[in-house]
């Protein structure tokens, strides 16, 4: 394994979303990192064309680390609901059909489980962090977390977003969309996926 370097280091992350990047950047910051998104270096989207998280994740990360020749990390994440066979896993961005928004997506998953009791409406957030040295880096490290839970006949809150106002975690009386912020970030799947991500970059794992 490589040891981290000890001098700051420019990461590309493949997205345009400014929260992800402030999300990573106060991850990494203590390591050294400095993380840019891909939009800065006009990398175009990757093509998801893969059947996992893991594979479009690595589709994303490969595809931003060609175009800039800057380490990349790349993420997928979605909401996998037991009673629809894991379904909209990796569509779960465009569940509701392509360029659809928050409000159609959670109707269609709404739609789906109608008659469906609360007992058997158990559910999972899913994220999955890649992170390549190069584009054609053999060995992606790769981290991921979840987040247990239930999907609710109704939404509820204002907060996050996706699936957020249906989504009431394990343990919870709230939905995502209304647990503070601070307490989302530590509790939930990108969360978990980022702590581990530094841990094994602080481990010298790249």
């Amino acid at each position: 394994m490589n040891d981290v370097p000890s001098g700051p280091r420019r990461v590309v992350l493949a997205t345009g979303n400014a929260g992800k990047v402030r999300e990573l950047a106060a991850c990494l910051a203590d390591l050294g990192c400095e993380v840019l998104p891909q939009s800065r270096f006009g990398v175009p989207e990757a093509e998801e064309t893969g059947l996992s998280f893991v594979e479009n994740a690595i589709l994303k990360a490969r595809n931003a680390a060609a175009h800039t020749g800057l380490p990349a990390i790349a993420d997928d994440s979605g909401i996998e609901v037991d009673a629809l066979d894991g379904a909209p896993g990796i569509y779960s961005a465009r569940f509701a059909g392509p360029g659809a928004d928050d409000a159609a997506n959670n109707a269609r998953l709404l739609a789906e489980l109608a008659g469906v009791p609360p007992a058997r409406r158990s559910a999972r957030y899913r994220c999955v962090l890649v992170y390549l040295r190069h584009a054609r880096d053999p060995m992606p490290l790769i981290c991921a977390g979840t987040w247990e839970g239930t999907v609710l006949s109704a939404a509820r809150g204002s907060g996050g977003f996706g699936y957020d106002p249906l989504f009431q975690p394990a343990d919870c009386t709230v939905t995502a969309a209304e647990l503070a912020l601070a307490d989302k970030n530590r509790l939930s799947h990108r969360g978990r996926a980022l702590a581990a991500l530094h841990a094994a970059l602080a481990a010298g794992a790249r």
